[in-house]
């Protein structure tokens, strides 16, 4: 059953037309990807079903990339299961790299028909897509014939799209002119940089591509534009509440008249009616909501909690706060003990100490964790500091790596340790015949591959022992022994690719046994949605099945165990969100650099940066110092740093 959610439950006051106030294009937002997806591919049957029966093709514009593939799989469950036939659809694609070829593992001819076509009726004869073969003197006839195929097919009735971070759509990035036509354009540098993973490297990915215009886009009679996920919350804001600007392609959008968004909770937590949502109308005001206003408000005047005052409450559109629940002294004192509360340096939990106001329990005093990994070095990336006061306290503590991150390893990495291999077995009379063959093999399979090639199975082996060695130097040096890291090697990751298979029995069995073999009474998790490759999306979804099913199986140990989520170098929870803040020392936190050091083929240059040229103690560092900074804005103590957590309830 589908599950819309147009507004939270403390914004349910809101109207429509106070929504519009700031809202430039009409928003749905879903409880969930899965949800969101379905409605759009249940328009589109609806479409296609009602232009068969007046005896006219149904034009679709589609979209590649990870956002439309939910609804490419409702569009192939609805063809199987209720019939839904794709004979009378005639499809054009938005784009594709230049140069490409269609059977290379990025193109997008590929991705249209592994993802769709493969599965549905639809003629051969009726989908197009820019070819990234056309040789380049020939690429304005192409995109003319393009656009006129376009028009003889009668124009497109409902176009999918997605939305980039610099706000692109299809592949017009900023600067890209509202009367533009399908064309041959450069790649941004940030569409570049996100699309690094997917070709296994930033040097290997096009620079140019051929995209439809906005023009072309604008003249479709019906505009469905989806997006999902924290990473893309900032920009789906711009897009809808900002003014139409050039450097924003996706604000186009707004003057035409028949265009919807459709977002999750995620992608929709910038927008104002959920960020600020008494800006927007009269509030049902509740203990998370009055939290989260009052932080912001201290945030925004620059002023500690306990310095707001009545008037500052009614200026900013906050005077109903005041007008039900008291004085602002006796709001900001709650609000600023709350926050006081979350912050503890026993993030195992105080022995002996009365832990009523505390986050974490007493009782017992040394306690068994596991922090689940989702790569080899996100439990020290993430929260290194807390994992070495957990140690320091005496807790038993345990890591489980979840996948084993042999995709991000550089080939000269590769070849190093291979080429150490053998000097290896040469110097202590070891096996060196067959250490000098692997060596070579290696380097040929290495110096042999393509271009955004997948690795072979002995190159992917390599590189994974390469980083359980790196993530064991890390263990060490934090202080756990050998044994208690656990290496799961998800079966869901190896796939020698950055798109990875569905979680499935296999990864839960492997995750329940480590679980259940442990006991713990404390979990770590991964809670980073927003990391651009989805493994820790993946990763959390595992650790959540397997602790649904252990409780459904009423183990004994699952009623005493509580699971803390943090997250990685992408982001940080917001400070309402945080239910335990552990603040770091200067000693802590170079101690936490030199732990994530021990990750050598992520230092320096990580193969996969994202966005974010630093190295990943940097981003850590400057996270954990901007949360520290942040409560010591709120009025609260000032430290070196602070990482965060949030409890999760299962």
């Amino acid at each position: 059953m589908i599950t819309f959610v147009s507004i939270q439950s403390t914004e349910e006051m809101i109207t429509a037309a106070s929504v519009t106030k700031f809202e430039k294009i009409p928003t749905q937002i879903y409880s969930s990807t899965k949800d969101g997806s379905a409605v759009v591919a249940r328009q589109i049957a609806d479409l296609i079903r009602q232009k068969e029966k007046e005896g006219k093709p149904c034009v679709l514009g589609l979209a590649t990339g990870s956002t439309p593939i939910s609804l490419y799989n409702e569009l192939i469950r609805l063809h199987r299961e209720e019939n839904l036939s794709f004979r009378n659809v005639i499809s054009f694609n938005l784009d594709e790299y230049y140069p490409m070829q269609p059977d290379t593992l990025q193109s997008y001819v590929r991705f249209m028909h592994e993802n769709l076509f493969n599965h549905i009726d639809i003629p051969a004869a009726n989908i197009h897509i820019p070819d990234g073969r056309v040789p380049k003197a020939k690429i304005p006839e192409f995109c003319h014939d393009y656009e006129n195929k376009i028009r003889e097919a009668g124009g497109i009735d409902l176009q999918v799209l997605g939305i980039g971070r610099t706000g692109h759509i299809g592949f017009n990035e900023p600067g890209a002119g509202i009367n533009s036509v399908t064309r041959l354009i450069s790649l941004d540098f940030m569409t570049i940089l996100d699309a690094a993973s997917e070709f296994f490297g930033e040097e290997n990915v096009p620079k140019n591509a051929i995209t439809m215009g906005v023009k072309t886009i604008l003249g479709a009679r019906k505009i469905i534009l989806m997006a999902w996920g924290e990473g893309k919350a900032r920009i789906v804001q711009r897009a809808i509440e900002g003014d139409m600007d050039d450097s924003v392609p996706a604000t186009y959008l707004q003057h035409h008249p028949d265009t919807t968004f459709i977002l999750d909770q995620a992608a929709a937590s910038g927008l104002t009616r959920i960020k600020t949502p008494w800006l927007v109308d009269t509030c049902a005001w509740d203990e998370s909501l009055i939290k989260k206003a009052v932080i912001w408000l201290s945030i925004k005047l620059g002023k500690p909690i306990l310095k707001l005052t009545n008037r500052d409450y009614a200026e900013d559109g906050m005077g109903d706060i005041i007008t039900e629940f008291g004085n602002a002294y006796n709001i900001n004192i709650s609000i600023f003990n709350k926050l006081q509360h979350t912050i503890t340096g026993w993030p195992g939990g105080k022995p002996n100490a009365d832990d009523t106001n505390r986050p974490e329990r007493a009782e017992p005093a040394q306690k068994r964790v596991v922090i689940f990994s989702p790569h080899p070095d996100d439990d020290v990336i993430s929260m290194g500091g807390t994992f070495i006061r957990l140690v320091d306290q005496g807790h038993e503590v345990h890591v489980a790596y979840q996948t084993s991150g042999n995709i991000a390893v550089f080939d000269e990495d590769v070849i190093r340790f291979a080429d150490f291999i053998r000097d290896f077995h040469n110097t202590f009379g070891l096996d060196a015949k067959a250490a000098e063959a692997m060596y070579f093999d290696i380097k040929r399979q290495l110096e042999n591959k393509k271009p955004g090639e997948v690795d072979s199975r002995p190159v992917q082996t390599i590189k994974g022992l390469i980083r359980r060695a790196e993530a064991k130097a890390g263990c060490r040096y934090v202080g756990i022994p050998d044994e208690n890291a656990h290496f799961l090697d998800l079966p869901f990751y190896e796939t020698g690719l950055v798109k990875k298979k569905p979680i499935g029995p296999e990864d839960i069995r492997i995750t329940k046994e480590l679980l259940n073999k442990i006991k713990p009474h404390q979990i770590y998790a991964a809670g980073d949605l927003s990391d651009p490759h989805g493994t820790h999306r993946v990763c959390l979804q595992a650790v959540f099945q397997s602790l649904e099913e252990l409780k459904k199986d009423k183990v004994d140990w699952i009623g005493d165990c509580w699971l803390w989520l943090y997250r990685g170098a992408w982001q940080e929870w917001e400070i309402e969100n945080i239910d335990m803040a552990v603040p770091i020392s200067p000693e802590e936190l170079m101690r936490k650099r030199k732990a994530i050091f021990k990750h050598q083929s992520q230092k320096d240059r990580p193969l996969f940066p994202g966005s974010d040229a630093r190295e990943f103690w940097q981003r850590a560092e400057d996270r954990n110092r901007g949360t520290a900074n942040a409560y010591n804005k709120l009025g609260l103590a000032e430290y070196e740093a602070i990482e965060a957590f949030k409890r999760y309830y299962f």
